[in-house]
């Protein structure tokens, strides 16, 4: 009886977690469709205004040309890395560690290279390495465009007196609740597009190019900045979602088989006791 009371307690542990994660997924998938719609509804804007800007600045003349675009020998490099505060979301955080990882010691070996944590998780992970210059996890707790601002003109001066000659974004792109792509793109300096068939296109500049690009770089920037933070915030619910809806089928599986090994016990205990109930008659009787 020892053994099927074992069985119980493991049944009762497996439900309970089943529990919990039921309902961390439905908490997910409520905050997942608010966070899809605000990327969503984001991203034609930021992609017009990115192609506009790399427009301007490519026909601009080399000798006028933005502070934010001056290519330097690049000695120091700056990562911002993009993950959540919590856990529990599979593969999430861990795919982003590694890619950052993976660009400190190998595309960048050489180089003298820092990390800007969003997120606990990159700040835990960088910081034994002592490479974390700033750790910005209270950003998830009013992710607005002003508080994003700031931290992009942060970003954005540390690049203009040459504190880093590169600065880099490594976040999670949502695709949908079940995929996200770990994306490494170029914050500054500022790419200008490639291709004379993407320049061609018939603008009308008022007051002067220049004022324009000079006016546009900085919010684009910005908007960049939280385009990739709210991308990574709508990544990490779709892949806690799935996470946890995962976890609950397996629960849910392991609960049944747990249902099964416990009737089949009870089973055998009761057949026995009825087979030391009769052997003990028989020996009565004999």
């Amino acid at each position: 009886m020892a053994n099927l009371k074992e069985i119980r307690n493991r049944i009762t542990s497996v439900s309970s977690t089943m529990q919990i994660t039921s309902a961390m997924k439905m908490v997910s998938a409520a905050k997942l469709k608010k966070a899809q719609d605000a990327i969503t509804a984001m991203r034609p804007y930021s992609n017009k205004l990115t192609e506009l800007l790399q427009t301007l600045s490519a026909t601009l003349d080399e000798n006028v040309g933005s502070k934010y675009a001056e290519q330097r020998e690049v000695e120091n490099v700056l990562l911002v890395a993009v993950t959540s505060n919590r856990g529990l979301c599979g593969a999430f955080n861990s795919n982003i560690i590694k890619q950052t990882s993976h660009l400190i010691n190998n595309v960048y070996a050489d180089k003298n290279v820092s990390v800007l944590a969003i997120g606990k998780k990159a700040n835990d992970a960088f910081a034994k390495q002592n490479r974390v210059i700033g750790n910005y996890s209270e950003i998830f707790d009013d992710l607005t465009f002003n508080n994003v601002s700031d931290i992009a003109e942060m970003l954005m001066e540390k690049f203009v007196v040459g504190e880093f000659d590169k600065i880099e974004l490594v976040y999670n792109h949502f695709k949908n609740a079940a995929t996200q792509i770990v994306m490494t793109e170029q914050f500054l300096p500022i790419v200008p597009m490639e291709g004379e068939e993407e320049l061609n296109v018939d603008y009308v500049f008022e007051p002067s190019k220049l004022e324009i690009v000079e006016e546009l770089i900085p919010k684009s920037l910005k908007t960049q900045l939280f385009k990739g933070i709210r991308d990574s915030f709508a990544s990490e619910h779709g892949a806690r979602m799935t996470a946890m809806h995962k976890a609950t089928d397996n629960a849910t599986e392991l609960r049944d088989q747990l249902k099964l090994t416990y009737n089949k016990a009870r089973q055998a205990a009761i057949t026995n006791e009825i087979l030391e109930i009769v052997g003990g008659a028989e020996a009565l009787n004999n």
